[in-house]
């Protein structure tokens, strides 16, 4: 008998004049069949380095044990934590988790769509694209009866359940450690206009300003469009030789705030003296600036967990799918680039 290809439960049956069902029950250790044909067949199997068909047995249970996942970014720091939580959440239960992401565009989601429910997966986790509205390729796995769970980034007209922070408190709380420490004329560089928790963030910010009753200059708002690095650079030179200069500014994000930060140290603004930064995310990246980056902490392993617990809670219970949103609350990381008084540091 060849070593050269993977054995099978034909293979065994043949080489030891057994039916293929004798076989398959014996390896498992079936009361039916008896302790010598057990013990045979085992040894055989051991022998020979018989390894069991996974995808046939799965496809006779009609599954895969195989969860899609889809986020704009793979080397984001917090999309990272979130694959994180979602593998570390679905290998406890057996599953594995494919992983692919959309470069926040519409086009690379659909590829990674199709792909996905060509791969036969039992369900998916998806954080949308910037681009995303309708989501059309999002809703065929819907169509053929396969959950989906949306989180962080996610679309209203999509009927599924959905996992988020609360971006609207997380901005809040980001602003008004601005006010406390000293700041009255904060700006807001944010993100794209139809990207919900964008808009999120920005409410939070501008109803911070309302409740403490300081100004809101509509100059002060700026929107990304990349939501990069390049895009914190410009639009902090823009704001700071504009007429009415901010002394603060919160970002969408940490990679914009980084941009914010390259900019005020090259015109030498001494940060947190006379200029506030936030950001949003808490970036790795956030420690190692100087001064570090203060930063809005997103949870990311938190969400990715829970975001996969809630699938799986489905594919093994098949209960009611319910599309609640569960909304993970935000804590404030404070470090030097808003830390104007030592006594504010814990919030």
């Amino acid at each position: 008998m060849t070593e050269k290809r993977k054995l099978t439960l034909l293979d065994i049956a043949n080489e030891l004049n057994i039916s293929v069902s004798t076989v398959s029950r014996a390896l498992k250790s079936h009361p039916d069949i008896a302790e010598e044909t057990i013990r045979m067949v085992k040894e055989f199997a051991e022998k020979h380095n018989y390894v069991p068909n996974a995808l046939a047995v799965n496809f006779r249970k009609n599954k895969t044990y195989n969860i899609g996942l889809i986020v704009p970014e793979l080397v984001h720091h917090f999309f990272s934590t979130v694959i994180s939580g979602a593998i570390d959440c679905a290998k406890k239960s057996g599953y594995n988790v494919l992983v692919s992401q959309s470069n926040d565009k519409l086009e690379d989601e659909v590829v990674a769509c199709k792909t996905m429910l060509a791969s036969s997966v039992d369900g998916l986790l998806i954080s949308i694209s910037n681009e995303t509205v309708e989501g059309e390729h999002i809703k065929a796995f819907i169509d053929e009866g396969k959950p989906v769970i949306q989180f962080d980034k996610i679309s209203d007209l999509l009927d599924t359940p959905k996992v988020i922070v609360d971006d609207f408190e997380g901005a809040y709380k980001a602003v008004s450690h601005l006010i406390d420490q000293g700041y009255k004329k904060i700006a807001h560089i944010r993100g794209r206009l139809e990207v919900k928790n964008a808009n999120e963030r920005a409410k939070g910010y501008k109803k911070a300003l309302e409740d403490r009753g300081l100004e809101f200059d509509p100059d002060w708002v700026k929107v990304c469009t990349l939501i990069n690095e390049q895009e914190g650079y410009d639009f902090a030179k823009d704001l700071l030789n504009s007429k009415n200069p901010p002394d603060a500014i919160f970002c969408i994000t940490d990679l914009v705030a980084l941009g914010v930060l390259k900019y005020l140290k090259e015109i030498s603004v001494q940060i947190p003296k006379e200029m506030g930064v936030f950001g949003f995310s808490n970036w790795k990246l956030a420690e190692i600036v100087n001064p570090g980056l203060s930063s809005v902490d997103q949870h990311g392993y938190q969400m990715g967990e829970t975001a996969a617990k809630l699938l799986i809670t489905f594919l093994e219970n098949k209960n009611e799918f319910i599309n609640d949103t569960l909304e993970l609350k935000t804590d404030l990381v404070i470090r030097g680039s808003s830390l104007r008084f030592e006594n504010h540091a814990n919030q």
